[in-house]
């Protein structure tokens, strides 16, 4: 779990992160719609924001929610120097875990379809594609959202996994 004193380095990690989309089409949305702070205190109040350190440095981390019943993966960033090593996936591993302890019995998410640390990543965790015709109400108003703030929707990506 996250500490409060932490919460303050979790927009630069989201920053690092962000750089690498850098000349991607939704570049420009990220950069321009940072997480607010008072999200990342709301997620840590709620007991739904881990992070992770490597050479004893904050590395990433990851924010949920609830969505209707589901828990809903918010956002996941690690920052570069720290990437390839296996931090994301621990992460969104132990996530999961606290999600199935939880009481939830799936576990949602909105992504970018043509990057490969997105869609394939979380495929490769045993995430698929949420066909738009079967989303929950809350993926409808997620996805409403994200078209609002400007993303190029053919792009998103709703995503579900069953938590055994």
């Amino acid at each position: 779990m996250a500490r409060r004193d932490e919460l303050a380095l979790l927009p630069l990690i989201e920053a690092q992160a962000g750089e690498r989309l850098r000349g991607h089409r939704a570049a420009a949305v990220f950069a321009a719609s940072p997480t607010e702070p008072a999200l990342f205190e709301q997620a840590w109040q709620h007991g739904m924001l881990w992070v992770v350190v490597s050479e004893d440095a904050l590395a990433g981390y990851l924010m949920a929610g609830v969505l209707g019943e589901d828990f809903h993966i918010q956002q996941m960033d690690v920052a570069p120097a720290h990437g390839r090593k296996g931090l994301g996936r621990a992460l969104l591993r132990h996530a999961l875990q606290q999600a199935r302890a939880s009481g939830h019995r799936r576990a949602v998410l909105t992504t970018l379809s043509d990057v490969a640390w997105n869609a394939p990543f979380y495929a490769s965790e045993g995430f698929s594609e949420w066909p738009a015709h079967a989303w929950s109400t809350g993926m409808r108003e997620v996805m409403a959202a994200e078209a609002a703030a400007g993303f190029p929707m053919e792009l998103r990506l709703a995503m579900q996994r069953t938590l055994e």
